[in-house]
């Protein structure tokens, strides 16, 4: 007599939302958004394609969903006496965040994914640099810079690491460039090193850049207006000039 296969004793895990998207952040995490499809995301959990729309209507709420999920992992800036460590501590998490799904960058540009994960990252970042002392129009240009480089940086290293040719390239070709591009070839063997030596990521190097610069805007003293009379006084020069 034939004997029959016996059931798993494994208890099965109940689908929920959460279950889903984060299965759908592993297929995009592994090969990107382009492979994320409902029928991946079936098989990935387990089930049939139809217990998967019951948690989610289509590609884009899952888009929205795990874009949400990955945001909400980057720290906020909180208030507090040093608000350039703040800062840093938000930024370098996001950084560290969007390193680990690259894919969420590309996301996060699109004007009608504004994920409520965003907003209060945002809302925390604004406020801790108008706490700072910062007017509206400079945190206007402080929030841009350092979304720039957050996201900018995390693209560029992101696409430099999944090229594994790029460091062997670098190393045949420093040889001919010697005469002819001297400089380009001593930032090529640099590219070379960077994996070698102990030295302060270029991330960090560039947000201390942005946060050492926004701090001399920050305390540099403010023009004063002219006297009414020193106004006129050069009104009148200016005319007289024309």
């Amino acid at each position: 007599m034939a004997s029959r296969p016996e059931r798993s004793t494994q208890p099965r895990v109940p689908l929920s939302r959460d279950r889903v998207l984060r299965a759908a952040i592993n297929i995009a995490d592994g090969a990107g958004l382009d492979a994320l499809s409902m029928r991946k995301l079936a098989q990935e959990l387990g089930v049939e394609a139809m217990s998967v729309y019951y948690y989610v209507a289509n590609k884009d709420e899952i888009l929205d969903g795990i874009l949400n999920i990955v945001i909400a992992e980057f720290e906020l800036a909180n208030s507090g006496p040093d608000w350039q460590a703040a800062v840093r501590r938000s930024a370098i998490s996001a950084h560290d965040v969007l390193m680990r799904h690259p894919w969420a960058c590309n996301l996060m540009m699109s004007v009608k994914r504004v994920a409520p994960a965003r907003m209060r990252y945002m809302e925390s970042l604004l406020g801790r640099l108008r706490e700072a002392g910062f007017s509206a129009n400079m945190t206007h240009h402080a929030y841009h810079a350092l979304d720039s480089h957050i996201i900018g940086s995390t693209l560029w290293e992101a696409g430099y690491l999944s090229n594994k040719d790029l460091e062997d390239a670098a190393k045949r070709f420093v040889p001919t460039m010697l005469r002819d591009y001297p400089y380009l070839a001593e930032h090529a063997e640099q590219h070379v090193a960077r994996s070698t030596r102990k030295d302060v990521p270029e991330f960090e190097f560039g947000l201390d850049l942005i946060l050492d610069g926004l701090e001399k805007i920050r305390v540099r003293p403010r023009r004063r207006a002219p006297a009414p009379a020193t106004a006129r006084r050069l009104r009148r020069r200016r005319a007289a000039s024309a």
